[in-house]
């Protein structure tokens, strides 16, 4: 999608803001004893509440209404019978449909106290997902997010998830640009322009660097050690990025 109307960014920020609630609430409620069946749950009348529909079940038909992976899941987990215990690492990822508008954030985290190991992998996750979108400027080329990323995983000794990539969202949850890597591409010759709305939500892990599928058909995990996400929905401007979840 891109931006140009000023409804047009209005109606983003409504869906960026609820998914980004609904994604503190989820997060907020993940303790010892939860089942991810019941954080969903929750999730999942948040957006029954606000009049939106979750993005993975109306574009996939995914079953759940949001996307719960723990420790060696990294992605697209299925909300299910699985109880979180302290030390477990999970991300949400919560993606909506508001209004004709479409928003898409994640995060991981530790349910109670993260070991040193866990906290080094979070906080370098993180910090390349907030790297990544300090340098979007609009003109400028759209592999510099995944140059951006590379950079800061090999600084902070983790590798890049390269098979899970950012991606243009606004009007659905997958559009154009395409998929963007986490990675640097010099044959990618592809600019971002002002307007342009798209995820940045880097994957690091300690071992990874491409995931494989479980038997469910929907969960992707590392094959040895762990990942971690974060994702923000972003509107590219010539001067500082909108963030709007």
């Amino acid at each position: 999608m891109t931006i140009e109307h000023a409804h047009e960014l209005e109606g983003l920020r409504r869906a960026g803001a609820l998914v980004a609630s609904i994604l503190s609430t989820m997060r907020e409620a993940a303790s010892d004893g939860v089942r991810t069946r019941d954080l969903d749950a929750l999730g999942a009348k948040a957006m029954r509440e606000a009049g939106a529909r979750s993005a993975p079940q109306l574009t996939y038909g995914f079953p759940g209404a949001t996307c719960i992976s723990v420790n060696r899941v990294v992605a697209h987990g299925i909300p299910d019978d699985t109880v979180l215990r302290d030390g477990d690492l999970v991300n949400i990822d919560v993606s909506a449909e508001l209004d004709g508008y479409f928003a898409d954030t994640g995060a991981s985290f530790v349910v109670g106290t993260p070991n040193t190991a866990q906290q080094r992998l979070l906080d370098a996750t993180r910090e390349a997902r907030d790297a990544a979108i300090a340098q979007l400027r609009a003109g400028e080329l759209l592999n510099g997010i995944g140059r951006t990323v590379e950079a800061v995983a090999a600084r902070r000794g983790f590798r890049v998830i390269r098979d899970l990539q950012s991606h243009g969202v606004g009007r659905a949850l997958h559009e154009a640009p395409g998929s963007i890597p986490g990675y640097y591409d010099r044959r990618d010759t592809r600019r971002l322009h002002d307007g342009m709305v798209i995820t940045v939500e880097p994957f690091l892990a300690t071992h990874a660097t491409r995931t494989h599928a479980l038997d469910d058909g929907w969960s992707l995990a590392c094959p040895k050690g762990v990942g971690a996400q974060f994702e923000h929905t972003v509107v590219v401007t010539h001067g500082a990025p909108i963030i709007v979840t």
